[in-house]
């Protein structure tokens, strides 16, 4: 994999399973929560399954997007989310997040480089290459909310 596309795709996969220069990864951070501390709400923080949903939803429409079909997202419904109340539908929504963001990787993967510098979707937007690393840098943000509230709702922060 001497590509730039499959650079990006392995940087994703990186902060999602491990291997990363942080050395924090979703995926083990999510190992141990429950339910209940993934719906709980700290402070004003979003709770872990908003900043879950939030994060998928930027890697469900660039999926799209990568497979010919316009963009079709708005910042204001990526925080509007199905309740989560139970832990079936938290290992739901958290094996849904790992298969998407596997399969979005494996799409990347298959980008010619010189894709990465068209457009993506309107100039506004920017090219693929902009997109697709943001949203690696987006996953990074939201990944340290996501161990910050880990630990206040695990009780290594607050009691």
């Amino acid at each position: 994999m001497t590509n730039l596309a499959g650079q990006i795709a392995k940087q994703l996969r990186a902060v999602y399973f491990g291997g990363n220069w942080t050395g924090v990864n979703l995926k083990d951070v999510l190992k141990d929560v429950t339910w209940e501390q993934a719906t709980t709400k700290v402070y004003s923080f979003n709770t872990i399954v908003t900043l879950l949903y939030h994060t998928n939803y930027y890697i469900e429409a660039v999926t799209k997007v990568l497979h010919g079909e316009p963009l079709n997202a708005k910042d204001e419904y990526s925080f509007i989310h199905p309740p989560v109340q139970s832990k079936e539908d938290w290992e739901n929504l958290v094996s849904k997040t790992f298969t998407e963001a596997e399969a979005f990787a494996c799409l990347i993967e298959q980008l010619p480089d010189s894709k990465l510098w068209e457009t993506m979707a309107e100039e506004k937007y920017g090219n693929y290459y902009r997109n697709l690393t943001g949203i690696i840098e987006h996953l990074h943000y939201h990944l340290g909310q996501v161990v910050l509230v880990q630990k206040m709702v695990g009780g290594d922060i607050i009691k």
